[in-house]
């Protein structure tokens, strides 16, 4: 199994190297730098699973090596160590992109957990955009695998309820009429009435939305349907 990379930048050497000696004891691969310039430039490499960002470094503060971590599209997570009375630091650190910090001195049990919520999070949006997941409530969408689930049961749909499903999905939230559901899952050169939409949404309804205790596929009367998150 390939260790998790994790890239600290702290100018402390002694912290830098606790923090080096516990994350290799926890069974990461670690690498350690000790000024803004240097650790811009290990990051911009690539291949790090999470980074550890002091905000007070030499050359480059740890502010400016995020802006520019995110300005070059690098999404890696990264969280960042602060002083206890830094509340702009770690205001400005979220607003740029940072994923979580510390607040130093910390307790490593502490450090480790938050590395360790950090790095499933994005494992998990790694894999939703790897696999294309779309996801309302309980219900997803799993776009290349061609499959439906709604509260973990698998739910087998025709090709063309697959696709309506799929339209809905993708424009969740936003009300579409017949007419846009039925020129863009059956074709502008389709030739039928418009309560061909209905009968399919009827039959999507029967497997995703009856036996379930949310109702997610909505009618709005007059002008078409949409699939709402009960969470908005």
């Amino acid at each position: 199994m390939t260790k998790d990379k994790i890239l600290v930048i702290e100018d402390e050497k002694k912290i830098a190297r606790i923090i080096t000696m516990e994350l290799e004891y926890e069974g990461y691969e670690v690498h350690a730098v000790h000024t803004g310039e240097k650790g811009l430039e290990k990051v911009l490499e690539g291949g790090w699973s999470l980074v550890l960002l002091d905000v007070m470094l030499p050359e480059l503060s740890g502010l400016e090596v995020l802006r520019r971590i995110r300005n070059a599209s690098v999404h890696v997570p990264v969280i960042l160590l602060t002083a206890r009375d830094s509340i702009p630091d770690k205001v400005a650190g979220l607003d740029l992109g940072a994923n979580d910090y510390m607040t130093k001195p910390f307790q490593i049990e502490e450090l480790l957990a938050r590395i360790r919520a950090s790095l499933r999070v994005s494992k998990m949006q790694w894999k939703q955009e790897q696999e294309k997941i779309l996801q309302v409530d309980d219900l997803k969408v799993f776009v290349k695998s061609y499959s439906v689930k709604r509260a973990d049961i698998e739910i087998e749909l025709t090709p063309r309820e697959f696709e309506l499903l799929l339209y809905l999905m993708e424009n969740k939230n936003i009300v579409l009429s017949r007419e846009q559901i039925l020129n863009h899952v059956w074709g502008y050169d389709f030739m039928a009435d418009t309560n061909v939409v209905d009968v399919y949404i009827r039959y999507l309804r029967k497997k995703i939305d009856y036996q379930f205790n949310t109702q997610l596929i909505q009618t709005i009367r007059g002008v078409g349907y949409v699939i709402k998150d009960p969470s908005i």
